[in-house]
C-alpha cells in the first residue's frame, strides 16, 4: 500500500514552475480491431496511427509520441519512420519517441534518426530514452541482459555528448570509441529536447540530472502522489550539480469518451486482457474490476472517463507532482480506430482547454 506524501513534500512539489504547460498523447501502436472485433494487420494499424497523429495536430494536442516495441500486439519497431510520415502532414504538433529503448540501440543512429526528424518537421522533434521495461529488443539485437545497467549508463552518456553538437570524442566499454567524430545531420537551432523515462528508480532520476536530460515519470499503476519525491529529488540534484531547473513530465495510460460510463466500458475489457498477457513476464497482478475502479479513481494512475473527469485528474496530479507536462498513453489493444479517433478529438478539444483553465 502506498501512502500520501508528507505536507512538506506536497508543498515542495506543488511550487509553480516557469516551464510552459504541455499536454500530449502517447501510443505504443497497439493493434486495433475492426467492426467484427478482428485484429487489423500491422500495416493497417500503422496507417491508422498516421491518421491519429494528423488528427492530434488538428485538434490542438501539443505533443504526439510513439513508443518502441517489437511484438505482435505492438508492431511499432520503427517509430521514427511513422513520425516522419506524420510530420509531412502536420504543422504544429511536436513529435517524438515515447520511449526509445536506448540500451538495445546505437546512440549515434538514434541521434541521426531524430535529428533527421527534426529537420523534416521544422524543429518539432523530441526523444524520450528508456532502459527498456519490456526486454524483447535485447535478444532481437544481440544484447546481453547481464549488461542491462551498464548499457544504458554508457549510451545515455554518449547520447548526451551527441546532443551538444560538434565533433564527439567518447570512450566506453560496450561500444567502439569515437575520436573527434562529426555526426550528421547537424541541427539548425541547438539540441532537440531529450528526456529520460523513469519508472521508479532514484538512480535513473540522478542520471537524468547528471547528463542534462529532462525527467519523464512513467506512472502506470498505484498512486501518482508517490512519485512526488522523485520530482523533488530531480530538482535537488540539478541544484547540487549547479544546473538550472528542467521540466518534469508524466506519462500514464488513459481513455476519453463522452461519459465516464462509456469510457469505462470501452477500456476495461481490453485493459484487463493487455495486463493479463504480460502479467507473468512483467510481474504484474491481473487486474480485477475492483482494482480497475480504484485505478481510474482520484488516487489511481489511469485517466479513464469523460473529458471533465480526465481533465480534473490531470490538473490535480500535475500540481502534486510539480510537473508541467502530461502525456496520456491513449488506446489499448482491441479498441477500434474509431474509438481512438474520438478519444483524440475529445482530448484535444475538451480535455486540454479544461486543464489549462483549471491550472490558470
Amino acid at each position: 500500500m502506498t501512502t500520501a506524501p508528507s505536507d512538506a513534500v506536497r508543498a515542495s512539489a506543488a511550487e509553480p514552475t516557469t516551464f510552459p504547460l504541455v499536454l500530449g498523447l502517447d501510443t505504443f501502436g497497439d493493434v486495433t480491431n475492426d467492426d467484427d472485433n478482428r485484429p487489423l494487420s500491422h500495416a493497417q494499424t500503422i496507417r491508422n496511427l498516421v491518421e491519429q497523429g494528423v488528427l492530434a495536430d488538428q485538434v490542438g494536442v501539443d505533443f504526439f509520441g510513439i513508443g518502441e516495441h517489437h511484438t505482435d500486439d505492438y508492431p511499432l519497431s520503427a517509430a521514427d519512420v511513422v513520425l516522419g510520415a506524420i510530420a509531412a502532414r502536420t504543422t504544429r504538433v511536436r513529435l517524438g519517441s515515447a520511449v526509445t529503448v536506448l540500451s538495445s540501440d546505437d546512440p549515434v543512429r538514434v541521434f541521426q534518426r531524430y535529428s533527421t526528424l527534426n529537420a523534416v518537421s521544422g524543429g518539432r522533434a523530441e526523444v524520450i530514452l528508456g532502459r527498456g521495461s519490456s526486454i524483447d529488443s535485447f535478444p532481437l539485437f544481440g544484447y546481453d541482459l547481464a549488461d542491462y545497467e551498464q548499457l544504458f549508463e554508457e549510451k545515455a552518456q554518449l547520447f548526451a555528448e551527441l546532443l551538444k553538437g560538434g565533433p564527439v570524442t567518447w570512450e566506453g566499454k560496450l561500444r567502439a570509441p569515437l575520436h573527434n567524430q562529426d555526426v550528421v545531420p547537424h541541427t539548425e537551432s541547438g539540441p532537440f529536447p531529450a528526456w529520460i523515462g523513469v519508472g521508479g528508480n532514484p538512480q535513473s532520476v540522478i542520471r537524468a540530472a547528471r547528463y542534462g536530460y529532462s525527467l519523464m515519470l512513467a506512472i502506470i499503476g498505484g498512486s501518482p502522489a508517490r512519485f512526488a519525491p522523485f520530482s523533488q529529488l530531480f530538482q535537488q540534484a540539478l541544484q547540487q550539480l549547479g544546473q538550472a531547473p528542467r521540466p518534469v513530465g508524466v506519462h500514464s495510460p488513459g481513455h476519453v469518451a463522452a461519459t465516464d460510463e462509456q469510457a469505462r466500458e470501452e477500456f476495461w475489457p481490453h485493459y484487463r486482457e493487455a495486463i493479463r498477457r504480460v502479467a507473468r513476464t512483467r510481474g504484474f497482478a491481473v487486474p480485477t474490476k475492483e482494482s480497475f475502479l480504484y485505478e481510474i479513481g482520484p488516487r489511481g494512475s489511469l485517466y479513464v472517463g469523460s473529458p471533465e473527469t480526465v481533465a480534473q485528474k490531470i490538473a490535480a496530479n500535475l500540481t502534486v507532482l510539480g510537473a508541467n507536462r502530461f502525456e496520456m498513453k491513449y488506446g489499448m489493444g482491441g479498441l477500434s480506430h474509431e474509438a481512438l479517433m474520438t478519444a483524440i478529438e475529445l482530448y484535444g478539444t475538451q480535455v486540454i482547454p479544461c486543464v489549462r483553465e483549471i491550472l490558470s
